[in-house]
């Protein structure tokens, strides 16, 4: 029989993405295997992010402070705006180095099926950043899914009248696939290969 506080701790670690029991209680015992000092780093390093990151105010992806750091550059092209689905989209786009623009995190993408519908996605907040006439071009980089194309769809009909470009990121991306899981290369592809919507 387990110790109490070693169950809980797997049944903690079970709750990550990809993690099954069977991971969480090695990576348990793993934990417990290495000095003390090293697994209180870890706790330490979970606690600051779940206290200090919270959600940059202007596109809504993550940050440590009142602005995120591409909010904050003024190098950055505020004529063009990325609509992703979610914050940690920003990080794998930027790794590709093919974008210099400004984003928006939606929040998700709209999925009837899963009780997700444009009201429950930040489609107002970026109707309202759309309206303060700085943004040109609006580039739909929602992930390769039903949803995430119905989501691009959507938006499409939405800002179909509102003068701006609205594009697509190109097919460089695998039908079905996530953006997080997508290398630089195919990311830089996808961007310079986008075409215009509508």
């Amino acid at each position: 029989m387990l110790p109490p506080s070693l169950l809980r701790l797997i049944e903690e670690l079970s709750k990550l993405p990809s993690v099954g029991k069977k991971s969480a209680k090695r990576l348990a015992f793993h934990l417990l295997n290495q000095p003390k000092a090293e697994a209180l780093a870890l706790a330490a390093a979970i606690e600051a992010a779940t206290s200090r990151i919270g959600i940059c105010p202007v596109c809504f992806g993550l940050c440590e402070g009142e602005r995120c750091s591409l909010c904050s550059d003024p190098r950055r092209n505020r004529e063009m705006l990325c609509v992703v689905e979610e914050g940690r989209n920003i990080f794998t786009i930027e790794q590709s180095n093919v974008y210099r623009g400004m984003y928006h995190v939606l929040g998700g993408s709209i999925s009837p099926l899963s009780g997700v519908y444009p009201e429950d996605l930040r489609i107002g907040e970026l109707e309202r950043r759309i309206e303060e006439g700085e943004v040109k071009e609006l580039i739909l980089a929602t992930n390769p899914t039903l949803e995430g194309e119905a989501t691009a769809h959507y938006l499409t009909d939405l800002f179909a009248r509102s003068g701006i470009k609205v594009s697509r990121i190109a097919r460089g991306m695998p039908s079905g696939g996530d953006l997080e899981f997508a290398d630089a290369a195919t990311l830089a592809r996808a961007f310079e290969g986008r075409q215009p919507l509508g």
